[in-house]
Order: structure tokens, then C-alpha cells, then sequence
């Protein structure tokens, strides 16, 4: 009799692990994973000042932002003159934009660096869906380039560069130090767009 009780309890603790588990897994059945969620941004108050230096250039950028010599170029600034490569760093945002200026003294220079600009703006094809190529005219400061708007999970999602033609010329490229998710950047790239707007169109050649 005794044994019998003992063999009772057993199942039944065996069927109630059973039912517990169909359970679990009825419940599993019906869950949804929740959407990706991004922390909220903060954006700061728009305000400018002049970056007028030693530099042959001068024009408006962000107070949020601060402008650094770039100590460690890319190779593919070979080209470029050394003593005239820049970072503007935005702190809040983890982005940087690469600015680098060279006196234009041929033809020759020219064409390289209009060729390397655009070089530079469609090695991001594999990543992009679309890159969009835009005029800038301001022929009252000569100021005269494109303006590369690259779309897609693309390392740089803007690039561009503007020259007088026969003297002066600077390239800038926007980067931003985390992984290229358009979905999670799109409004920090949006705002820092209109400060790389500003700097076009408030860039003035000193000597003009």
C-alpha cells in the first residue's frame, strides 16, 4: 500500500512538470519581439562663431563644436598639404568633420583633387543605395563644388568640396565614430547637416 502511494505522488508531480511546460511553451508562442529603441537625443542650441587663423580660409562653425590640426592623416591625404588638414570635432555626437585644404599651383593639381574628391565620395558605393551629387555656386566669393549626399548604412553620409579654380581648395568629409546605422543616426546627421550648410556657405579665400 505504502508503495503503491509513493508511485502515485510520482506521477503526479511527473504530470504537473508536463503541464507546466505545455504551458511555457503556449505562452512562448505568442510573444513578439519589441522594436529597437534609441536613447533620446538632446540637441543643442544653434550658435556660431568665426574660425579665423593663420589659415588662407575663414568661415562660420558651431560653438558646439571645436576645430583641431589632424595629427594623424589618412594616406589618401598623400596629396594634400600637411600643415593644412583639420578636424571639427563634435563632441555630443561622436562625429567628426575631415577638412583638408591644398594651394592649387597647375592644371594638373586641379584635376587630381577634383578626381580625388569624387574618388572618395563613391567608394562608399557598396554600402550606399544612392549617392546624390548637388552644385555649389557662389560666384560673388568664387566659391564653386559639389556637395555629395551619400544615402544607406555608408561609413560618411556627406562629402564635398569647394575651389576658386586657379588657387584655392578644401574638401570636407563627415564621419561619425560608431557603427553606420542610417535608422540611428538620421537625426543627428540631419542637424549637423545644416552646420556643414553654414560653413559653405559662409566660407570666404582670404586674399579675394
Amino acid at each position: 500500500m505504502e508503495l503503491k502511494r509513493k508511485v502515485s505522488v510520482k506521477r503526479a508531480i511527473i504530470l504537473l512538470t508536463a503541464v507546466a511546460f505545455l504551458a511555457a511553451c503556449h505562452s512562448n508562442s505568442d510573444y513578439s519581439p519589441k522594436p529597437r529603441g534609441y536613447s533620446r537625443l538632446y540637441f543643442p542650441q544653434r550658435a556660431y562663431r568665426t574660425f579665423d587663423t593663420i589659415y588662407p580660409f575663414t568661415f562660420v562653425y558651431p560653438k558646439y563644436a571645436y576645430i583641431e590640426k589632424d595629427l594623424h592623416p589618412q594616406p589618401s591625404d598623400k596629396l594634400l598639404n600637411m600643415k593644412y588638414l583639420l578636424n571639427m570635432q563634435f563632441p555630443d555626437f561622436n562625429g567628426t568633420l575631415h577638412l583638408s585644404y591644398e594651394t592649387i599651383t597647375s592644371k594638373k593639381v586641379f584635376n587630381e583633387l577634383t578626381e580625388d574628391a569624387r574618388t572618395f565620395a563613391f567608394k562608399h558605393t557598396v554600402k550606399a543605395t544612392s549617392i546624390d551629387q548637388g552644385l555649389i555656386r557662389n560666384p560673388v566669393h568664387k566659391i564653386y563644388g559639389i556637395y555629395y549626399t551619400i544615402n544607406g548604412h555608408a561609413a560618411s553620409s556627406v562629402q564635398f568640396f569647394v575651389t576658386d579654380s586657379t588657387k584655392n581648395y578644401l574638401r570636407g568629409a563627415l564621419y561619425f565614430n560608431t557603427q553606420p546605422r542610417l535608422d540611428s543616426i538620421q537625426p543627428v546627421l540631419d542637424f549637423v547637416k545644416k552646420d556643414v550648410d553654414t560653413l559653405i556657405k559662409t566660407l570666404r579665400w582670404k586674399g579675394e
